[in-house]
C-alpha cells in the first residue's frame, strides 16, 4: 500500500506541476508529498522530476510512469466502486486522439451528447491526422481509419467510410465526365499527402470484384481533407475523399460523384485503447456511445 500511496503522490504532483499546488488540492503537506516521491524515486532507481524552488517538471522516465500510472489509478478507483457495490458516475478527464475531419464531423457530436449526459466528464481532444503513442502520451482512446496493424492496443471497429471520386459540375462541363478508369489519366487530379509518409495517397477502386489502385499525376497535393474538398469544389480537378466529407456538397449540387459503380470496399473506422484489465468508466461510456452509432 505504501507503493500505491507513493504513486498517488507522484501523479498528483505531476498533474499540478508543484508539490505546493498538489498539497493544496489534496489536503496534504508539501513535505509529505515530496518525501513520498523521493521514496518512489529511490525504490525505482530513477529521477522522476526536474525540481526548481517553485515547480517541478517530468523527466522522460517520469513521463512514461505518469502515462502508465494514470491507468493503474483509474483501475484502482474502478475496483473500489465494484467492491462497494456502487458504479460511480463517469467523471474525470477523457483524453482522445482523432483524425481532423473525422473528429469534427463524426466524433464531436458524439462527445457533445456525452457531456450533456455525464457533466462530470471533461475532454482533451487532439485533432491530428498522424498516429499518437497512446501509452507514452497518456491518451485514453484514439479513432483510426483503415486496416490496423497488429499491436498491443485493443481495437474495435464501430463504423466505416467509403471513398468517393468527385469533381465540380463546372470542371466536368469544361473537361468532360470520365466513364471508365482509363479515362482518368486525361484529367487533373487533386491528391491527399499522407502525414505518415509524406507521399500522395493512391486512388482506390474496385473493378469486377478486384481492388484497383491508381497513382495519378497531380499538380496539387494537400495534407488537409477539407482543403481537398474545397479544391475539388473550386474546379481544380478530381479528388477522392471519404463519403462523409462531401455529403452536403453533393446534396447541394456543388460536387458530383464519378464512377460510383467502381467504389472501393468500405474502409473500417475503429477505436483503439491500451490493453487493461479494467477499462475506466469514463472510457467505457465513450465506447458505448461509439458502438451505438451503428448498432
Amino acid at each position: 500500500m505504501n507503493s500505491l500511496q507513493q504513486l498517488i503522490a507522484f501523479a498528483d504532483t505531476a498533474r499540478h506541476g508543484s508539490f505546493a499546488a498538489a498539497a493544496r488540492e489534496t489536503g496534504s503537506a508539501p513535505s509529505t508529498l515530496a518525501k513520498a516521491v523521493a521514496r518512489l524515486e529511490a525504490g525505482l532507481g530513477v529521477r522522476l522530476f526536474h525540481r526548481t524552488t517553485r515547480q517541478v517538471s517530468l523527466t522522460p522516465d517520469g513521463e512514461r510512469l505518469f502515462a502508465r500510472c494514470q491507468r493503474l489509478l483509474a483501475e484502482v478507483d474502478e475496483l473500489k466502486s465494484e467492491a462497494s457495490g456502487v458504479r460511480a458516475a463517469p467523471s474525470g478527464l477523457l483524453r482522445i486522439d482523432v483524425p481532423i475531419v473525422l473528429g469534427r464531423r463524426l466524433i464531436l457530436p458524439v462527445l457533445a451528447r456525452l457531456l450533456r449526459e455525464h457533466p462530470g466528464l471533461s475532454l482533451d481532444v487532439r485533432l491530428q491526422d498522424g498516429y499518437a503513442d497512446l501509452v507514452k502520451e497518456g491518451i485514453d482512446l484514439a479513432i483510426r481509419a483503415g486496416e490496423l496493424k497488429d499491436s498491443s492496443l485493443v481495437a474495435r471497429r464501430f463504423t466505416s467510410q467509403t471513398l468517393l471520386l468527385v469533381a465540380s459540375p463546372d470542371y466536368l462541363a469544361a473537361r468532360g465526365t470520365p466513364r471508365r478508369l482509363e479515362q482518368l489519366a486525361r484529367h487533373d487530379a487533386v491528391v491527399f499527402r499522407m502525414p505518415s509518409t509524406g507521399k500522395p495517397r493512391p486512388w482506390a477502386f474496385r473493378q469486377r470484384g478486384e481492388p484497383v489502385e491508381l497513382h495519378p499525376a497531380s499538380a496539387v497535393r494537400l495534407n488537409d481533407g477539407e482543403a481537398l474538398v474545397e479544391a475539388a469544389r473550386l474546379g481544380l480537378g478530381l479528388a477522392q475523399v471519404p463519403d462523409y466529407f462531401v455529403r452536403d456538397e453533393i446534396a447541394r449540387g456543388e460536387l458530383v460523384e464519378l464512377l460510383p459503380g467502381l467504389r472501393p470496399a468500405p474502409m473500417p473506422i475503429s477505436f483503439v485503447y491500451p490493453a487493461a484489465r479494467l477499462v475506466p468508466q469514463r472510457v467505457r461510456v465513450l465506447i458505448d456511445a461509439l458502438q451505438a452509432l451503428h448498432p
